[in-house]
C-alpha cells in the first residue's frame, strides 16, 4: 500500500491510495482530477474509485469527472456529489488486491462525513493510515459545521481507538495554525515541541504523524488533561462535551 498527498487548491488534500500489487488506486477527495491525474499518470496507476470524506464541494467537488466513467465513488450520503455507493458505519470494501477500508462514521463537522482506516492485507502486522477529511486535523479538528460538541468528542474518541501506529492523513494544510493553537492552551506540552520540529522541516505535514501523536499534543483529544481544563474553567464534573464546545469556540476565534 502507498499512499500519495496531492496538494489542491489553497490547503486542500487529494489523495492516491495505491494497491502496489495491481497498480490500481482510489482518488480519496479528488477536488482537482487534473492534477490528481497527473500524480496517477506519474506513478503508473489506475484510478478505479473515488473515495469522499464528506459532501462539502472541497472535497467531493472532482467526483463528477468524466474522465473516470466506470470509478466507483464513496461517500456517506446523497449530498456528496455523484455517489454510486453510500456507506455506513463499519462498512469494509476493497482496493485492487490487498487494500482493505473501513468506513468509521465521524458525524460533526457534516452529519456525512466518513473517515476510512485502510490497511494492506499483505503486511498484517502494520496500523494501516487512516483518511481523516476535516474530521480531524493535525493537533486540531473540524469545525462544527453540522453537529455539535459532543458528537465531536465521540467522533475523535472512536478514532483515537484505531492502533497508536495508525498513520493520519488529513483534510488541509492545517498544522502551522493548529500547532499555535494547542501552544496558546497546552504551552508545555513536549509533544507540541516535536510537532514545531516536523512543521519548520516539511512543507507537507499530512502523512508524518499517527493517532498515538495526536493523543499526545492534540488538545481537542485531551479534555482530561489539566491545561485543557484549566484553559476552559472546568471542573472534574464539568460534561467532555461542554470542554469541547469551550475549546472550539476558543479556536474559532485564535488569532495566534
Amino acid at each position: 500500500m502507498k499512499v500519495v498527498p496531492v496538494p489542491v487548491r489553497e490547503d486542500n488534500y487529494a489523495y492516491l491510495l495505491i494497491d502496489e500489487a495491481t497498480q490500481k488506486a482510489a482518488a480519496v477527495d479528488p477536488y482537482d482530477v487534473p492534477k490528481v491525474s497527473a500524480a496517477a499518470n506519474t506513478h503508473g496507476v489506475q484510478i478505479v474509485a473515488a473515495i469522499t470524506t464528506h459532501h462539502h464541494f472541497d472535497h467531493s467537488g472532482g467526483n463528477k469527472a468524466a474522465k473516470y466513467p466506470n470509478a466507483i465513488i464513496y461517500g456517506g450520503s446523497d449530498k456528496v456529489e455523484a455517489l454510486t455507493k453510500k456507506v455506513a458505519d463499519k462498512d469494509e470494501f476493497t482496493i485492487g488486491q490487498n487494500i482493505q477500508v473501513k468506513c468509521l462514521s465521524t458525524p460533526c463537522h457534516t452529519q456525512d462525513s466518513i473517515c476510512y482506516h485502510v490497511t494492506d492485507t499483505s503486511k498484517p502486522d502494520e496500523a494501516g493510515g487512516v483518511f481523516t477529511g476535516d474530521t480531524l486535523f493535525i493537533a486540531g479538528c473540524g469545525r462544527f459545521f453540522e453537529g455539535v460538541g459532543s458528537e465531536m468528542v465521540s467522533a475523535l474518541e472512536y478514532l483515537g481507538s484505531l492502533p497508536d501506529k495508525t498513520i493520519v492523513y488529513n483534510g488541509h494544510e492545517y498544522t502551522s495554525g493548529s500547532l499555535a493553537f494547542g501552544k496558546h492552551i497546552d504551552p508545555t506540552n513536549a509533544g507540541l515541541a516535536r510537532l514545531a520540529e516536523i512543521t519548520k522541516n516539511n512543507k507537507i505535514t499530512t502523512g508524518l504523524t499517527t493517532i498515538g501523536d495526536e493523543k499526545e499534543w492534540n488538545v481537542f483529544m485531551r479534555l482530561d488533561s489539566d491545561a485543557v481544563k484549566k484553559a476552559t474553567s472546568a471542573s472534574n464534573d464539568t460534561p467532555k462535551s461542554a470542554i469541547m464546545d469551550s475549546l472550539r469556540e476558543q479556536k474559532n476565534r485564535f488569532r495566534g
